[in-house]
């Protein structure tokens, strides 16, 4: 199997060192993809790593982000770190928001966005921000590449369109999505080292009378899929920035099915992210008004 290497246990561990290898081994049958791990590690708890186990985090191509001209790309073994650090359009400040709130500076280094994606979380960090750049999944096999949608990719909890012998080689943002500013809130019991409570990603962009030409708004951890919100954005469309806040109702939010766990209940959920993209447009107006970016905060949520 050129290209590849199998360490320790020859039964159960691959590392590729180039896509085609990398499919190769796919191609065989099923397998683990392991890039950052620490999603994997994680949920093994006390069990031992069973089945076979590819490892791509030294697949240098797929650490790379890239503009690639008419889309930018981010590489499936580009960490967050690496995302944080790349020169990116404002557009990608949600992104980089969210990259900011995965864990520890340990897992940030680690951990890549595509393993995010891929974990399938209802809530993950990245989904949210990466809906509202209308972000798209390559997939790649010996049988070809396909792209899709992220918003088809995920199809809920912890379940995504990737067959056994594909793997996402890369997430696609086409530029036409990348105008604007871009934000995320993360509402959790504690700043850091932890799972959200509810999270909201916008984009924004104003015309020069500072209404809004274009406008994306994706909720995360409070359904099985993170979603954007058509409705409101559809309300919001064409309204100046400064009474945009007053135009969020409930209603708004009516397609969510937050569920009651140990973080919060529904109800709290569904009021928690309402108030979330008020002060989100409270505080992208005051930028836009030559104050200082404040970020929506948490006091009374």
């Amino acid at each position: 199997m050129r290209g590849a290497v199998a360490d320790g246990n020859a039964d159960n561990f691959v590392r590729a060192h180039d896509v085609a290898s990398a499919l190769s081994v796919l191609a065989e049958g099923s397998c683990r993809i392991l890039a950052g791990g620490t999603d994997v590690f994680p949920a093994l708890q006390d069990r031992p790593l069973s089945g076979l186990v590819l490892d791509i985090s030294g697949i240098k191509t797929l650490r790379r982000i890239e503009d690639l001209g008419d889309v930018w790309s981010i590489g499936a073994a580009a960490s967050w770190r690496d995302v944080m650090d790349a020169p990116l359009p404002a557009a990608f400040d949600g992104v980089k928001a969210a990259a900011a709130a995965v864990g520890s500076w340990q897992i940030q280094n680690r951990a890549t966005v595509v393993g995010n994606i891929c974990n399938a979380s209802p809530a993950a960090d990245g989904v949210p921000p990466l809906l509202t750049l209308d972000a798209e999944v390559r997939l790649e096999s010996q049988r070809g590449v396909r792209q899709m949608p992220l918003a088809a990719f995920v199809r809920g909890n912890r379940r995504t369109e990737c067959a056994d012998d594909e793997m996402v080689t890369a997430i696609i943002v086409p530029k036409t999505a990348t105008a604007g500013q871009g934000y995320f809130y993360k509402l959790g019991a504690r700043r850091y080292l932890v799972i959200s409570i509810g999270m909201v990603a916008m984009r924004l962009l104003c015309d020069d009378n500072k209404q809004l030409s274009e406008i994306a708004i994706a909720v995360g951890a409070c359904s099985e899929v993170a979603q954007r919100l058509d409705g409101l954005e559809h309300c919001l469309r064409g309204q100046a920035l400064a009474r945009a806040a007053g135009l969020v109702t409930a209603d708004h939010f009516a397609s969510l099915s937050p569920i009651d766990d140990v973080r919060a209940p529904a109800s709290y959920r569904h009021y928690a992210v309402q108030e979330i993209v008020t002060r989100l447009l409270v505080a992208a107006n005051k930028a836009a008004n030559g104050e200082a970016y404040e970020e929506a905060s948490d006091r009374a949520l």
